[in-house]
């Protein structure tokens, strides 16, 4: 089974040479690795060059935001299954991709694989200050904000062309309103694999604090009601108490 990833970045010097090692280090030999870049200006470009093997397609041109960048990868990827991957984020082991293909393989009716996520800060990648994850993950969660790690999705491109690309109206929740799309409104089969894949900085736009969350909210609140599901402000708050609990004893009871 090919897999197509696809990284998406801008000025992302910094942090993108981690993500290349971690897509580097994955024992899965058939695999698309795609680059969409939002026309950097620092040395993010210099870096992807140092890795002529690894990457199949970069494109650098100027988009409309990350799901505009996300959205153009997964139109290239020519994958039967599509996982994304962002420039501050980066696998934490070499088998995500060969554990991902053995669940598909598996289950042939399964079209989404949901794995789970440690957030970790730049001054120690090794060290998980919270932990995302999937647990008992249940569609009706959506409508109290309640979401599996976007980074830690892979789905089958047979079920983007059902169901639609990214939205673009979005600045935030765009991965939410398309994962309430899939598995709420389509009812796509999933997969829980109860593995942590991926390891994410904080700092990020849906980790940036107060006013992100008020944002994220109200997007979420508009994508449930464009998607005929009756949602909440207040029910959609109640998520961040939650989260934060969860995603710290999940870290201090080992995962």
């Amino acid at each position: 089974m090919k897999i197509s990833l696809i990284t998406v970045s801008y000025n992302s010097e910094a942090t993108i040479r981690t993500t290349l090692d971690s897509v580097v280090a994955q024992h899965y030999p058939d695999l698309e690795y795609i680059i969409i870049d939002g026309g950097s200006n620092d040395g993010t470009l210099r870096v992807i060059r140092d890795y002529p093997e690894l990457v199949t397609e970069c494109i650098s041109e100027p988009d409309q935001g990350i799901y505009d960048a996300m959205n153009k990868g997964v139109e290239s990827a020519t994958g039967e299954v599509i996982g994304i991957l962002n420039s501050d984020d980066f696998y934490l082991n070499g088998d995500v991709l060969r554990e991902v293909a053995s669940i598909f393989a598996a289950n042939p009716a399964t079209e989404v694989v949901l794995g789970d996520v440690d957030f970790v800060r730049e001054d120690n990648l090794n060290r998980p200050i919270r932990a995302y994850r999937a647990g008992k993950f249940k569609p009706w969660m959506f409508r109290f904000g309640l979401m599996p790690p976007h980074p830690a999705v892979f789905v089958r491109k047979s079920a983007y062309a059902r169901v639609g690309l990214y939205k673009l109206g979005y600045k935030i929740a765009a991965d939410f309103d398309f994962l309430v799309r899939l598995l709420l409104v389509d009812g796509a089969q999933y997969h829980l694999a109860h593995k942590t894949w991926v390891r994410m900085r904080t700092g990020g736009a849906s980790t940036a604090g107060w006013r992100s969350n008020q944002v994220i909210t109200a997007e979420m609140k508009r994508s449930l009601s464009e998607n005929g599901v009756h949602a909440s402000s207040i029910l959609l708050m109640c998520r961040l108490p939650y989260k934060l609990v969860t995603q710290v004893l999940a870290i201090k009871r080992g995962g």
